[in-house]
């Protein structure tokens, strides 16, 4: 076991599922920096091309995926195409997700579907998949992006946090069951500047209210969260499974 990032991350072959966009594609540079072999997979293909090779610009050893989590038979592809490509996955990085903030009153059962389907139906048979061929005599990680809204409520986001307070619950079971070689945990970050919320944020009214709420007074950034996935996907983390570590700048502590 090394307790060096760099030692314990270079060669590691990481799938990262939204690996284009967001938290995603920040873990993505973080880990090609670090020497990690990549395989990301994203539903836009012409995202995947450029993030390719902008990574391939950092040194990286990589290969894209087009894949919509949704669908389990473009999962078993992402998973067939990133052990053609580099033989074995050592990290599962489940950042792939989707909101659409509704009043519950007005939810329809294609929202539902919808934000269900991406981000907790997709959670789970990534990770099902991936589990299938991870090395049982070696330590591998799964990290799933959850949210603070798998901790508490908030406006419009019934179903947002039905989904994600799924993950951390589900988190913790295939925790147990996939113990003691795969180690399942969860981050779970505040509202993020990135292109899925930045429309939230041109509301003064909602950034005042969201920003009210964080102890620490500001809106997380992708770079952020990353130190928690680098942990998680490290050796420094081989005792820590089951767990949820909050990036919430202080939200859930009131």
């Amino acid at each position: 076991m090394s307790l060096d990032l760099e030692t314990s991350l270079k060669e590691k072959v990481v799938l990262i599922t939204g690996g284009t966009k967001g938290i995603g594609r920040e873990c993505a540079n973080e880990l090609a920096k670090y020497g990690a072999k990549l395989a990301i997979a994203a539903r836009n293909q012409s995202h995947l091309d450029t993030t390719v090779e902008e990574l391939k610009m950092l040194g990286a050893e990589v290969v894209g995926v087009q894949t919509d989590v949704s669908s389990l038979s473009q999962i078993k592809n992402m998973v067939k195409t990133t052990l053609d490509a580099f033989g074995r996955i050592d990290i599962l990085v489940n950042s792939a997700g989707i909101n659409r903030p509704t009043k519950a009153t007005e939810v329809t059962e294609e929202i539902w579907d919808q934000i269900m389907d991406i981000n907790l139906k997709g959670t789970f048979f990534c990770s099902q998949e991936v589990a299938k061929v991870m090395d049982k005599n070696r330590v591998s990680k799964i990290i799933n992006i959850s949210s603070q809204m798998a901790f508490v409520g908030y406006y419009d986001r019934a179903v947002y946090c039905a989904s994600k307070g799924g993950i951390d619950t589900m988190t913790k079971c295939l925790a147990i069951e996939w113990a003691p070689n795969i180690l399942v945990n969860s981050v779970a970050p505040t509202f993020i500047e990135t292109s899925l919320t930045e429309g939230y944020f041109k509301s003064e009214e909602f950034s005042k209210d969201v920003i009210s709420r964080i102890p620490l007074k500001r809106i997380g950034s992708p770079q952020d969260v990353v130190g928690a996935i680098l942990y998680l996907a490290s050796d420094l983390s081989n005792l820590v499974t089951g767990t949820s570590i909050k990036v919430d700048g202080g939200w859930t502590a009131w």
